[in-house]
């Protein structure tokens, strides 16, 4: 479906509403869309979470934030005045289309028909139904009934469909130097004998389903830790300090805790500086992918689209006739997706993927 409509489209809207990995696994499709026209200015719609990326995707020339009632949001929406006012925000910036991005279990009508009422003349989806005239372009999604793609080649597919494309399939992202320069004063203080490669932990989730349990998580720090002698910096979210401290506590061994203490931008530093990160399926495994990170992925199976890209990676898990739930609390109560996988297993992964990496850190401190 090439549309010679979109070749001269200079203001393109780019709708992503969910969360910050799935923001990242639409970049290259946001490159394609930006490299195939000179001169294309693309604004980003995101939420909250998606905007902390706002200045570190140099495709994007603008965000703005916007929390969908049809997303699902940490406070509900008590009545439409925020939608009317994006409407008319929307109108002002005189777009000429809007590409929606959304997984396949996202309806992308509603935002359609935001981009419809703000008058934005072409928009591209995916749809499982007949949108009629709230899109002007769309594909029938055959996710998941005929296949599944990788989140990224399914960007990428979206958007060739009007003949955009692009030689450099990686994610992007741009670590700021003032961020680098923070953390690389924090590694040198934490590693003052300068012999130790370091390794981010990342061991907190947005979804309960998809986290590895603390005393797994604590068993292959110490024996990673045993085995390589490298420095553990454990991160997460200022909510999952708690977290951090009983999984350092069970560790029995020094490791440095940095969750709450880094923003994105800081946290994205810390990770490009790393030699490998072990981490749940998370924002982090997304961040390494696109900063050549080697990951071990601790892959809960609620869905299968989502793994590392482009990146040496193991992705780990216990096979369960649950899998593909979909489900941010695991339905059968068990976790055994991620709670049969032994910590041995993780660590014969990790040692694997720093020795073929030649296990060094990226930052000679």
């Amino acid at each position: 479906m090439i549309s010679h409509d979109w070749d001269t489209c200079k203001n393109v809207l780019c709708v992503r509403l969910d969360n910050i990995g799935d923001v990242l696994m639409t970049t290259p499709a946001i490159r394609a869309l930006k490299e195939s026209c000179a001169g294309r200015k693309i604004t980003l719609l995101a939420s909250s979470s998606g905007a902390k990326l706002s200045g570190l995707i140099p495709e994007i020339d603008n965000v703005i934030i916007y929390d969908a009632p049809w997303i699902k949001a940490t406070a509900p929406a008590h009545n439409s005045k925020s939608e009317y006012t994006m409407v008319e925000y929307l109108r002002q910036g005189r777009f000429d289309a809007a590409v929606i991005f959304t997984v396949y279990t996202q309806n992308p009508l509603p935002s359609a028909f935001l981009c419809y009422l703000a008058d934005i003349p072409l928009r591209l989806a995916y749809c499982h139904e007949n949108p009629y005239q709230l899109l002007t372009h769309w594909l029938p999604d055959p996710e998941p009934k005929q296949y599944t793609r990788h989140e990224v080649r399914r960007q990428l597919d979206l958007v060739a469909a009007i003949g955009c494309h692009t030689a450099d399939e990686r994610i992007s992202l741009s670590v700021p130097l003032q961020a680098r320069a923070k953390v690389l004063t924090i590694l040198r203080e934490m590693n003052r004998e300068k012999k130790r490669p370091w390794v981010v932990m990342h061991t907190g989730a947005s979804a309960p389903s998809r986290r590895y349990p603390p005393e797994s998580f604590a068993a292959v720090a110490r024996c990673f830790a045993e085995e390589t002698g490298s420095l553990l910096i454990l991160t997460g979210s200022e909510t999952e300090q708690e977290l951090v401290h009983t999984i350092q506590n069970m560790i029995g061994m020094p490791s440095y805790s940095l969750a709450g203490k880094l923003n994105f931008s800081e946290l994205s530093a810390l990770i490009s500086c790393s030699s490998l990160l072990i981490s749940n399926n998370t924002a982090p495994v997304h961040v390494a992918s696109a900063l050549g990170v080697p990951v071990v992925d601790l892959y809960a199976l609620t869905n299968p689209q989502h793994t590392p890209w482009k990146v040496p990676h193991h992705v780990l898990f216990h096979d369960v006739p649950c899998k593909y739930c979909y489900k941010s609390i695991c339905p059968e109560v068990h976790h055994n997706c991620l709670r049969l996988l032994s910590p041995g297993t993780v660590v014969n992964a990790a040692c694997e993927l720093l020795r073929e990496g030649a296990g060094q850190s990226r930052e000679v401190l």
